[in-house]
């Protein structure tokens, strides 16, 4: 019995969970046993450090992504879809995910910065911006694109399935059907 990981990444307020909490929601309504797995709350429960001066440098970042990743494969292997939502943006864990990862598919949300400064939920971009974060993914801190991500949604250039949660995660559903992932 095998499940699945269907992994969204992005940087910060590209709209990962939101996407993802409208995955959970359809998933659950075919019974694929969802679970969702959120960077941000993964933090928390694994007591990963905010304020340190290395907890979002970029090896740091790798290691926990890698835990993650592990999860992910704990949890799929006991026949659960597992939706994470993660920035995760390196290539050293795009590439353990595709080693490891059965039934794996990708999602990169490609959000422009200015856009993300726009929207800035966690005021983030802002906070860097005064001068008060460092290692702010896609800024300061280099991250890697995901360019073999199973779908990519491209803000700019596909602006019509972006026009709510719900359009997007019908989009990403119908790709999953697509490609046998569910």
């Amino acid at each position: 019995m095998s499940g699945q990981v269907i992994w969204i990444t992005g940087l910060s307020g590209a709209g990962k969970t939101t996407l993802a909490n409208e995955l959970i929601t359809s998933l659950k309504q075919r019974d694929l046993r969802p679970i969702l797995l959120d960077g941000d709350i993964l933090r928390k429960l694994l007591k990963v450090p905010h304020k340190t001066k290395d907890s979002h440098a970029r090896e740091s970042r790798i290691e926990l992504a890698l835990k993650y990743a592990q999860m992910c494969r704990l949890l799929s292997s006991q026949g659960f879809t597992v939706v994470i939502a993660t920035i995760s943006m390196f290539d050293e864990v795009y590439a353990w995910n595709r080693a490891n990862l059965p039934r794996f598919f990708e999602i990169y949300l490609k959000v422009p910065i200015k856009e993300l400064r726009s929207r800035d939920p966690k005021n983030i971009y802002q906070r860097h911006t005064d001068g008060d974060l460092r290692n702010v993914a896609g800024l300061d801190l280099v991250v890697d694109q995901p360019y073999e991500s199973n779908l990519t949604l491209d803000f700019e250039n596909q602006p019509s399935i972006w026009q709510s949660p719900k359009s997007l995660a019908d989009h990403v559903m119908s790709q999953l059907q697509n490609n046998n992932i569910i």
